[in-house]
């Protein structure tokens, strides 16, 4: 069942170390197959250079296991949950890459300060509200996705335009239309972060990009007349090389 998506996600997940936005086994990858209302995910816990694409794990969007030897990915829950509300994401990364978790723990946005920036996320990377004691204890992973979910609603914001989240004292959140444009964004998310934290350390002033240039980044790899690269407009998509 889904063996062709069961390799992507695994490349997916293989690329996370090569890009360095894991340590040991804190990350994975899921992907999912609409039609079929099932997703793929890395099992939990295992050391990348002993994963194998057949240990990807099949779930619903309930979270529940329809194949797969191995237990998926503790994750599994934030993961449905953002399936099932964000209808047009077809794969999500979730790392501890260090540069966005620092903001993360300081329980701040990533600020949209430079044009890398602009060029993936339509404004600044959001950090939602940390989970109480109560959320954490009755169901820790599915109330993460709400939170994001929630939080994204509230602030008005489109996850299609800015494809990730910063989970409070946590970690970042990634998604894109495929697996590894998700790990495209992960790797983007991660740079602005460091990009964002020199430049707040170098300076007190205001330091957004003007909404000018946020447009002209954005929309000239994502609008209607996008023109970057050699693509198509309607083809047109950032992605890892899986």
């Amino acid at each position: 069942m889904l063996e062709e998506l069961k390799k992507e996600v695994y490349s997916a997940n293989m690329s996370l170390p090569k890009l360095g936005l894991v340590t040991f086994t804190w990350g994975n990858v899921s992907g999912i197959d609409r039609e079929k209302g099932l997703f793929v995910i890395k099992p939990s816990g295992v050391e990348y250079d002993q994963l194998k694409p057949s240990d990807m794990v099949v779930v619903n969007l309930d979270g529940d296991v329809v194949e797969g030897e191995l237990n998926p990915s503790s994750d599994t829950p934030t993961h449905a949950y953002l399936y099932r509300h964000f209808k047009n994401i077809g794969g999500i990364t979730h790392t501890h890459s260090p540069w966005g978790v620092s903001f993360a723990a300081a329980k701040m946005d990533i600020p949209a300060v430079s044009t890398t920036h602009a060029d993936t996320f339509y404004g600044d990377i959001p950090c939602v509200p940390a989970l109480n004691e109560e959320q954490i204890r009755s169901a820790y992973e599915l109330n993460t996705g709400k939170v994001i979910v929630s939080e994204f609603k509230r602030r008005g914001i489109d996850p299609d335009s800015v494809p990730a989240a910063l989970v409070s004292q946590h970690g970042p959140f990634t998604w894109g239309k495929t697996p590894g444009n998700s790990v495209y964004n992960a790797k983007v998310l991660e740079v602005s972060a460091e990009i964002s934290y020199h430049a707040l350390q170098s300076t007190r002033s205001e330091i957004h990009v003007p909404q000018y240039l946020l447009d002209k980044h954005y929309y000239r790899k994502h609008g209607d007349n996008a023109y970057y690269g050699q693509k198509s407009p309607n083809e047109m998509k950032q992605t890892i090389d899986v």
